[in-house]
């Protein structure tokens, strides 16, 4: 983090005045939630945590030889029908701490020598989260903080986060607002993502690499659904377009229907073959290679 510990206390107030009406994401469902009124993400203001521990499981570039330090909260701002991590998302299964609970997680992740701090789902816990970053930096934390997002964000709040988050790492879902508004509930997704995007990469640029390990920039995820629900091919050149050919994206194949997707018969199935190699062949043809192959 480039910012002091007290510059980052005083970024988290002002992003608990988003809380009440809340417009931390762009739901701005405005809600009081610090008057304990609950939004379209579940959870009140304070963190709710459902894990935590280093993750093997995420991108070579963030897992290197000891693991992201990964950190699950519960609740989200969009209610995708397919989430493979539902429980956590959208039951909210997970414990409410406070700050100073959090700020210990995020050392213990540094002690135990985690190559970054990943925050999975943190948007609508983004003051909480900050608050605990301010007071991890005190007790010396200096590991690169990874917001690994939905992509449903508020530019406004994006912008306070500049100088705390080092590495970006949003879904790319979709280029269609009424498929977004059907499977995940979020109005206008496709619309504002570039403006997203592009404001995410104006603050840390190009994902840069170090000894195999990611150290700062923008890594963008993008899910292939079945049927081409996800318009793959648009997404990726929205992303080309608004963020150039050096960037880092993974195109992921590990869609599978779980959680409400019986009750939507065009994403009862995996994507076949053909439609991965699809996505891949349209990613490449818009420019994007980096992430597609190991670095």
């Amino acid at each position: 983090m480039r910012l002091s510990p007290c510059e980052v206390a005083r970024r988290a107030a002002d992003l608990a005045a988003h809380l009440s009406p809340c417009r931390l994401c762009s739901h701005a469902c405005g809600v009081d939630r610090l008057a304990g009124e609950l939004g379209r993400c579940g959870v009140g203001p304070r963190p709710k945590v459902a894990s935590f521990g280093p993750h093997f499981g995420e991108e070579s570039v963030l897992v290197g030889t000891h693991g992201s330090g990964t950190v699950f909260f519960s609740g989200c701002n969009l209610s995708c029908v397919f989430c493979q991590n539902y429980a956590t998302s959208q039951l909210r299964v997970g414990t409410e701490i406070g700050t100073d609970e959090l700020a210990e997680i995020f050392l213990e992740l540094d002690r135990r020598g985690c190559h970054n701090l990943n925050l999975v789902t943190p948007t609508h816990l983004a003051p909480a989260i900050v608050a605990a970053l301010a007071r991890a930096r005190e007790g010396g934390f200096d590991r690169p903080v990874v917001w690994n997002c939905g992509g449903y964000e508020s530019v406004e709040v994006l912008r306070l986060l500049e100088g705390i988050v080092d590495i970006y790492m949003p879904d790319a879902k979709y280029a269609d607002d009424d498929v977004a508004q059907r499977y995940s509930g979020a109005p206008g997704y496709a619309t504002n993502l570039s403006a997203v995007l592009a404001e995410m990469h104006r603050q840390v640029g190009d994902l840069m690499i170090e000894r195999g390990v990611a150290r700062s920039g923008l890594l963008v995820r993008h899910l292939v659904l079945p049927n081409g629900l996800a318009g793959s091919d648009r997404v990726l050149e929205t992303i080309a377009a608004a963020l150039g050919p050096n960037t880092y994206v993974n195109v992921m194949d590990q869609y599978r229907p779980v959680y409400r997707a019986g009750e939507f018969p065009e994403l009862c199935r995996r994507p076949t073959e053909t439609e991965i190699k699809e996505a891949f062949a349209a990613a490449r043809s818009s420019g994007l290679t980096r992430g597609l192959e190991e670095d």
